[in-house]
């Protein structure tokens, strides 16, 4: 399941042609189509350097896309509880290994896109007070049924919009993640994780072609 929804996220994000190269990150709506622009055209761009070295696709998702994730904010919510009485360089150790498992994660995620069509939702309306909105779309992935997708994102004190969420058709990925691995991180301890976690995100990415040979 999680799966398709990872592959919508990565349509989202590569559904539009080339735009300006500066990223306007006081608007959440504008922000998402910049990044969207700016990735797809240097995906297509550097297909060579993909289909020769795939694990090139990490470096593409390290300065196109995690630039405008606060994976800081998402691994401290991840972390929800068991940050009391944690450590603050074994809590540091796991933002950074959280920090690359998503960059592998969305890497791969990257070899499975294919030309879906998206409709976005309405942009939203923010008052000078409000830090986290919610921006929908819906992926029309025929022969499937469509999916809707809601990205959460946060602004920060310097007026700074960032996502950290993604919840497909109801369910939170960062709390479904939360609930993976809670229990082991009450029972092995953060460190256990970031272990784990710093483990899948040393794993080489494949193309789907090689994936299915």
């Amino acid at each position: 399941m999680f799966k398709r929804y990872a592959v919508a996220l990565f349509v989202l994000m590569f559904s539009f042609v080339a735009g300006a190269k500066t990223i306007d990150m006081s608007d959440p709506y504008t922000m998402i189509h910049q990044v969207s622009s700016h990735t797809f055209a240097r995906l297509k761009a550097e297909q060579k350097e993909i289909r020769k070295n795939p694990d090139y696709l990490k470096t593409i998702v390290a300065e196109e896309l995690m630039p405008y994730v606060n994976d800081k904010y998402a691994a401290l919510k991840l972390l929800g509880t068991n940050l009391r009485g944690a450590k603050r360089s074994d809590v540091e150790t796991f933002i950074k290994a959280f920090r690359e498992y998503l960059i592998t994660s969305y890497a791969q995620v990257l070899t499975q896109y294919s030309d879906q069509k998206i409709v976005f939702g309405p942009e939203p309306e923010l008052g000078p007070k409000d830090r986290i909105t919610t921006i929908t779309v819906e992926i029309v992935d025929e022969p499937n049924p469509n999916i809707r997708l809601d990205f959460k994102l946060r602004r920060s004190r310097s007026g700074e919009w960032k996502a950290y969420d993604m919840i497909a058709e109801g369910v939170s990925l960062l709390s479904s993640k939360q609930s993976e691995w809670s229990g082991k991180i009450r029972q092995e301890g953060i460190l256990a994780v970031a272990k784990e976690l710093k483990s899948l995100s040393d794993v080489s990415i494949k193309l789907e072609n090689e994936s299915n040979a």
